[in-house]
Order: C-alpha cells, then sequence, then structure tokens
C-alpha cells in the first residue's frame, strides 16, 4: 500500500497542507519544531485513531479552529480508498471512506497501515509496561483491524468498572461489567500470546543479526496464571482472578486483573534488558522489535508504509545498515532528518524542505 496524496487543514502547524506522494523513499527535511513531525504524525492517526504524541486530541486541531481534518487518497493492492477524518474538540470525531460517511471511525482501520521508528523507541526498552502493551496492541491491530474495536471495548469496560469500584458499588452491579472485563481480556491476552508465538522467531533471527553476542527472547507476564490461546480459559481465570482480589479492588478503587496490567519482557540471556542491557544492546533490541514487526506483517502478506522519524543520527553504521534495507524494501518509506547530513547517502527519494509549516518539493539536482 501507499499513499498517492495527503491533506491536511488545520492539523497542528498546518493550516492547508496539500502533498502528491509516490511509491519509495520521500524524505522530509527541517529542523526541529518546523512541522515534519506533524505530517507523519497525521498518518499515524490514520492507523491507530490516536497521536503518537499525545494522549489528547485538542493539541491537533490548530488554535482558533474547532475540527482539524486530515484526508489520505490511499492505493491498495486492489482499489484506491479515499479516507478522510475529522478531528473535533466539542464533538465525536467523523469519519467518510470514498466520501460516504460510516457510523464509527473505527471502521477506517486498516486502510493506512504504517509502522514508526523514532529515538523514543528506546522506551519500548527501558520505558514503563504501558508502552510495551502499546507495541502489542498496535501489532495486533496492523494484523486485524477488528481487534481495534475489542482493545477498545475492553478499555471502556474497565473505565466503567473502576468508576463503579470507586463507587464501592456492590456485586451485583458490578457482575456484568466483570463479565465485559474478561470476555474482551481473554480474547486479547490469547491474541496476543498467538503474536507473540509467530513474532519471536523473527525477532530472535534478527537480533542474532544485529548483535550475535546473547540470546534475546521475550516472555508475557500476565495477572493470571497460565495464560493460554484459548480465550474461554483466559475469561475463566480473569473471572476467578477477580473474585479473589474482590477486596482489594474495592479498597484501591482499580481493575487488578487483566491485560491491562500485564507486560512483555525483553531478555538478552539470563537478564532482563531493561536495568541491565548497555545503550547499544538497548538500541539493538529496540530496532530489531520494529524490523521484525514489518516482517511479520509481510509474512502474513501485508505491506505496511514505513516510518522513519529523525533516527539516523542515533544508530552507528551497523544498525544503520539494517533500517537502510528495510527501507529500500518497502513501498513507500516516509524519512525525517533535521538536516541532510544525517541522511545515509543510500537512501534516495523525493526530498522536501520543512520550514514553518510550509513544504516544498526540492527539485533534482537542487
Amino acid at each position: 500500500m501507499f499513499i498517492s496524496n495527503l491533506s491536511l487543514t488545520t492539523f497542528r502547524s498546518y493550516k492547508t497542507l496539500d502533498l502528491d506522494l509516490s511509491p519509495g523513499i520521500s524524505i522530509f527535511i527541517g529542523r526541529n519544531g518546523e512541522g515534519k513531525t506533524n505530517i507523519i504524525e497525521s498518518i499515524l492517526y490514520l492507523s491507530f485513531l490516536s497521536s503518537h504524541r499525545v494522549s489528547a486530541d485538542q493539541p491537533l486541531i490548530q488554535l482558533g479552529s474547532t475540527s482539524a481534518y486530515i484526508r489520505a487518497k490511499t492505493q491498495l493492492p486492489d482499489r484506491e480508498v479515499l479516507v478522510e477524518l475529522e478531528i473535533n474538540s466539542e464533538r465525536a470525531n467523523r469519519a467518510r471512506i470514498n466520501q460516504n460517511p460510516v457510523r464509527s471511525q473505527k471502521e477506517i482501520f486498516g486502510i493506512v497501515q504504517a509502522i514508526y521508528f523514532s529515538p523514543e523507541d528506546l522506551d519500548l526498552v527501558r520505558g514503563d509496561p504501558s508502552e510495551r502493551r502499546k507495541f502489542i496492541d498496535q501489532l495486533l491491530i496492523l494484523r486485524s483491524p477488528r481487534m481495534a474495536g475489542v482493545i477498545s471495548d475492553y478499555e471502556r469496560a474497565v473505565r466503567q468498572r473502576n468508576s463503579l469500584l470507586k463507587s464501592r458499588a456492590g456485586t451485583e452491579s458490578l457482575t456484568a461489567w466483570d463479565e465485559q472485563v474478561a470476555n474482551f481480556g481473554g480474547e486479547i491476552i490469547a491474541t496476543r500470546l498467538q503474536a507473540l508465538r509467530d513474532f519471536e522467531p523473527i525477532f530472535q533471527e534478527i537480533y542474532q543479526d544485529i548483535s550475535s553476542d546473547k540470546l534475546a527472547f521475550i516472555s508475557y507476564k500476565s495477572s493470571i496464571e497460565e495464560p493460554t490461546l484459548n480465550a474461554n480459559e483466559n475469561t475463566a481465570k480473569i473471572l476467578e482472578r477477580m473474585r479473589i482480589t474482590r477486596a482489594a479492588e474495592i479498597e484501591r478503587g482499580l481493575t487488578l486483573t487483566g491485560p491491562h496490567r500485564d507486560d512483555l519482557l525483553l531478555n538478552l540471556g539470563d537478564h532482563l534488558v531493561k536495568g541491565y542491557a548497555s545503550h547499544g544492546e538497548s538500541w539493538s533490541v529496540a530496532l530489531s522489535l520494529k524490523l521484525a514487526t514489518y516482517q511479520l506483517l509481510a509474512k502474513d502478506g501485508l505491506k505496511p508504509i514505513l516510518i522513519l522519524d529523525d533516527v539516523f543520527s542515533e544508530l552507528d553504521e551497523e544498525r544503520r545498515a539494517h533500517l537502510i534495507k528495510l527501507a529500500k524494501s518497502a513501498e513507500q518509506t516516509f524519512i525525517t532528518v533535521a538536516v541532510e547530513n544525517d541522511l545515509p547517502k543510500e537512501l534516495v527519494g523525493s526530498r522536501y524542505l520543512v520550514k514553518s509549516g510550509h513544504v516544498s518539493k526540492i527539485a533534482t539536482g537542487e
């Protein structure tokens, strides 16, 4: 897949932006704060219906406006699809597909699929469990867009259940929400485990190629004992754990069991990456996670857009080589750099200068 046209209106620093794009590599050059990452953010928002930089939508809307608009003409293997998203500050967001309104913005999942790599990806290795949960759940959504609805429904059920726990509601009031949290949660855990089963061998092979010193592996740390690939079994275990921890949950006003409490444990040899790995090893693990994501999706028959945001200046020559190889193989790659010298000479493609919220194509030989 690739985006042939991207249009933004009152989105971040762009009052209006209209970009015709091509397959292959597109390079956006601009100092920090000039607006190049805003372009990347708009593409990722179409992929996941959330920003990779902020938790709320309001910062995406230009000051003085009540809405922001993202439009992308996307070339899929069998058809062209125009997807349009209206991000609103005072009402629900709205979406259209081929100019037809859809009932829920979630219906656009799967039209634009993107994998993003940036210096912040070190947080996958060194950050809180929430970073790794987000990583695995985005992988689930890319592989199966319907999982976006399951994850959203699960999060809504947890919020409602937490509200009831805080109000010290009785068992009768909690029962319906217990079941929703357990049903959705059981499916999410099973799907995560299946994804990891498919993902880990690819991850291990890539890490071995980048840094052959130690064996890298991933284990799933769950709030239930012995989670399985069977969603119903996981659901039963969540319900049983809820029964055991009911008093503690009411006391704390929090749901203590479910996939929102789980973590991916990244290991090198006998030690966790977090807290033990060197800076170079941490980068190798983060890079391997993203390269493995792309390769797994390719194995599934998908060719997502690859986004590399200001990352080359952070990598040594060997790690850059792996990323360069992937950038060349992807159907469409977007690269941002602060200065042209940060860009490996092996990467050639359309170049754009981003300055003060304006984007201009750099003519060949300029």
